[in-house]
């Protein structure tokens, strides 16, 4: 920025070769009100530029070493804040006109008259602070602009953030729904069921006592073993609703883990399926039943190595941030259809030829159990990968 005295109109710096114009034109502007400076040439006339960086420049076209057409390119370039008046003499319209094009703001023929050159200095000098002004409007404008785009971002980054927030609580309700549905339904079919169950098993055994036909035996064997099954299924919905005998102890998860993968170590062998530990943190210790943690994996692992028959990778992620830790289950699998995310935690919904449909269902039950989460973090072509979060003061 231009120092200035506080009662000057303004700073002009006068570049001329002729010492006459140079004396007479800094006599008539300090009288008006100005501060000046002066310069022979357009050499010095830069240097005294760079030092005080005027308001206006009058620059004479004719000068040696340096002409004022190059002078005052070299002025647009370094300083545009400061505004220029080319001096050039009678005849030299055309010349005028080339300098305005190359960003004179005005020009005055030589010789002039001192009254014509406060008026033209005035002028360009208010048209100077006008476009000035413009231009920080300008940037203020821009300026605000941005403010409000980035605010306008943060708004829709927070209205997002609160839209996922509601739509997990959401879907949170809905699976505690579910579960104390299913609680008060399979509390009530264990009983209905099993009573029949029992009375089916006895008579079965009855009659298989009084046969000796081994045809009419094997009957009565695949009678009995439905009938486990159907006792296992029941067994298995009341696990998914309703929390069995459990009991409390200092486990590691890091521990459970392993131990599960070494169990499921012939079947990822049997269809060419690499596992992948990724531990970057191990959670200290907390507070759970060994044996629901150890059901969680069980159900997790079965499900990846199903959906990677023809090989693949198991990638189990471990880590925690002090509060929670965190286990991601990610397998190379075909993916779980877009229609079938909403379900997979449903008790019964299976898209396998075999199986209960209740794995996922006891996963979600014991993951809620210990006040934690469950979710599918990806699930495309590339594969699934199953996101469980529990708080380290879990019991």
């Amino acid at each position: 920025m231009t120092t200035e005295p506080l009662s000057s109109k303004g700073t002009i710096l006068i570049i001329d070769d002729e010492k006459v114009i140079l004396d007479l034109t800094s006599i008539v502007l300090r009288n008006r009100g100005y501060t000046v400076f002066t310069a022979s040439d357009a050499i010095a006339g830069l240097n005294e530029l760079e030092l005080h960086q005027p308001q206006l420049v009058l620059l004479d076209y004719m000068m040696p070493v340096m002409d004022g057409l190059t002078a005052l390119r070299e002025i647009k370039e370094r300083f545009p804040d400061s505004y220029v008046i080319m001096f050039t003499g009678k005849g030299n319209e055309e010349i005028a006109v080339e300098l305005m094009k190359a960003g004179a703001s005005d020009y005055i023929l030589k010789p002039f008259n001192n009254q014509d050159l406060v008026e033209r200095i005035e002028n360009v000098l208010r048209i100077r602070r006008v476009e000035l002004r413009n231009r920080e409007l300008t940037l203020e404008r821009e300026r605000l602009l941005a403010e409000i785009e980035e605010w306008n971002r943060q708004l829709e980054a927070r209205v997002q953030e609160k839209t996922e927030a509601l739509q997990r609580a959401q879907a949170e309700i809905v699976q505690s729904e579910k579960l104390a549905s299913l609680g008060y339904l399979s509390a009530g079919m264990a009983h209905e069921i099993r009573n029949p169950l029992n009375s089916i098993t006895l008579f079965a055994q009855l009659v298989k006592s009084g046969f000796d036909d081994p045809e009419l035996l094997g009957y009565v064997d695949k009678i009995l073993k439905e009938v486990d099954r159907i006792d296992e299924t029941m067994r298995k919905l009341l696990d998914a609703s309703k929390r069995p005998r459990y009991q409390l102890s200092e486990v590691r998860i890091d521990r459970i883990i392993e131990a599960t993968l070494e169990v499921f170590k012939p079947q990822a062998s049997l269809y060419h399926v690499d596992v992948v530990r990724d531990f970057r943190n191990i959670p200290p210790p907390f507070q759970a039943d060994q044996a629901e943690i150890e059901q969680i994996f069980t159900n997790l692992f079965l499900n990846a190595i199903h959906e990677m028959r023809d090989g693949g990778v198991l990638t189990v992620s471990l880590d925690h941030d002090g509060e929670e830790l965190s286990v991601r289950v990610s397998d190379t699998g075909g993916g779980i259809a877009p229609e079938n995310l909403s379900k997979i935690f449903d008790p019964f919904f299976t898209t396998k030829t075999s199986g209960s449909g209740l794995g996922l269902a006891v996963v979600l039950r014991i993951v809620k159990t210990y006040h934690g989460r469950i979710s599918v973090e990806k699930s495309d072509s590339s594969g699934t990968t199953f996101l469980i979060r529990l708080p380290l003061a879990s019991g």
